[in-house]
């Protein structure tokens, strides 16, 4: 019998075509990784043996590289996460509240804090992003739109705050945490996306060092580290780390693979040595790609001219591509099939690209080119990619909360088609992925606006998660 290993396969086939990653993680591939340090991978995986330390109750090794990234990071305490950021939200979500609690929440969370949510007994509160019509993406959430939740609903427990997000913009967290203290309420940052920012000057200020209470990183997104492997920071007298040691007791696997471990004190020693000069030879070769794009018209990158009062992480490449008449979703696949290149992520109107330290200028050199031939290729002159749809679910009003989260999970279900879906309760969550952001979430009233968005979006190419077969999604059955 034939020895299957289609996971394998598929992976041996993807490195063998020798690919040009602009995706997580960021080790790129490996070549994040200096020579000699993880050459070893299947001898290095390893459980609680003597001298290795247990991730649950550390006191050796695990503990000396979590207090040095303690020290790194800015934190008072950090924990390593080696079920990825996920398991920390759920962790912040489940130890600054309790059943029944509320939580105010960005409307452009990430989909594991509405399982968070339903997990913990949690009853959020949204507050929806800002929107900018010219790349027909979500911005900032606003400072003065948490005052006035914080005014509104003193019943709230505190805010969990996406930042940077998926486009890197940065909210002004810096006023938003003075906001969330002179109402006592605690700060919770998704800092996902920032791993980085603590380690370079020109890049935005980081979670831990503008008043953050706590906050979680993926350091493989975009750092040198394996997948799944994250840090959570406490920096708050306001939270108790006690509790919140023991809730990740019970989220993380009771077998920590070492291999993500050993990658977190990596990423965190290369970093702290090393990480100023990498980021600013990054940043270099960054602007000169953004230079060298503004020459074809049809191009437009993410910047903070003309963005408003906030910050942008020049590290995450935004690239409108609406003007040729392509949508997002099709300059991705071009990229891919035709130049070996491979995008973090599309929507109608952008390609968005993670670049880390280790990209080179040959890197950029190689999506430059491609990018130019494109254009000189398939234009489609005179038309002009409808992002509009983009707007739609990215700003349309937080739907009715009809079955609290909580009561979600046990309530029964059945199957419909989206197309007729509108005016029922939806009972899981429906999601772009990438970015995870939900458009509709459990519990919540359909509207006609968000199933037209979502056929749309299905329709340009777009994948969405919690559309199943034949476009059916699960609806709460009364």
């Amino acid at each position: 019998m034939e020895l299957r290993l289609p996971v394998l396969e598929e992976i041996k086939r993807y490195i063998s075509s020798d690919p040009l990653p602009f995706h997580m993680p960021g080790h790129k591939m490996g070549r994040g990784f200096k020579k000699g340090y993880f050459d070893q991978i299947a001898a290095m995986d390893l459980t609680e043996i003597p001298m290795l330390d247990n991730l649950h109750f550390p006191d050796g090794v695990i503990r000396e590289a979590q207090t040095l990234a303690s020290k790194a990071f800015g934190a008072e305490y950090t924990f390593f996460l080696v079920n990825g950021s996920t398991s920390g939200i759920h962790a912040i979500i489940r130890s600054i509240c309790k059943p029944g609690e509320k939580l105010l929440v960005g409307r452009d969370c990430h989909k594991s804090v509405i399982n968070g949510m339903i997990l913990s007994g949690v009853e959020p509160c949204y507050v929806s992003p800002e929107f900018d019509n010219d790349f027909g993406i979500p911005t900032v959430i606003s400072p003065e739109k948490v005052r006035e939740a914080f005014e509104k609903n003193n019943e709230l427990k505190g805010l969990i705050l996406t930042r940077p997000n998926y486009y890197g913009i940065c909210s002004d967290l810096e006023s938003i945490a003075a906001i969330a203290a002179s109402y006592g309420k605690i700060l919770a940052v998704d800092e996902a996306h920032g791993a980085h920012l603590k380690f370079n000057n020109t890049l935005p200020k980081c979670a831990m060092d503008i008043g953050a209470d706590i906050c979680v990183q993926s350091a493989h997104k975009t750092l040198p580290a394996f997948t799944q492997g994250a840090y959570l920071h406490v920096k708050s007298d306001k939270v108790d780390v006690e509790r919140v040691k023991s809730v990740l007791g019970m989220l993380q696997t009771t077998s920590p693979s070492y291999i993500i471990m050993s990658s977190l004190d990596y990423a965190r020693a290369i970093m702290e040595r090393e990480g100023e000069e990498l980021l600013g030879s990054l940043v270099n070769n960054i602007d000169w790609f953004t230079d060298s794009l503004k020459s074809i018209d049809e191009y437009s990158v993410l910047s903070v001219d003309g963005m408003g009062n906030y910050e942008i992480d020049k590290t995450r490449l935004v690239i409108n591509v609406s003007k040729m008449g392509l949508t997002g979703f099709e300059v991705e696949r071009q990229l891919r099939f035709d130049y070996n290149i491979q995008v973090e992520m599309s929507d109608p109107g952008n390609i968005v690209c993670i670049a880390a330290i280790s990209d080179t200028r040959k890197e950029f050199e190689r999506l430059y080119f491609a990018l130019k031939d494109i254009r000189s290729r398939v234009v489609k002159k005179g038309k002009k990619a409808d992002i509009d749809l983009y707007k739609c679910y990215c700003s349309l009003e937080v739907p009715e909360q009809v079955v609290p989260l909580i009561d979600v999970i046990n309530s029964p279900s059945k199957k419909v088609q989206l197309q007729l879906a509108a005016g029922m309760i939806a009972k899981c969550t429906i999601t772009p992925y990438p970015p995870g952001i939900p458009v509709i979430c459990p519990g919540e009233r359909i509207s006609r606006e968000a199933v037209h968005s979502l056929l749309a979006l299905l329709e340009q190419g777009g994948n969405v998660n919690g559309i199943g077969k034949n476009n059916e999604i699960e609806v709460i059955d009364y």
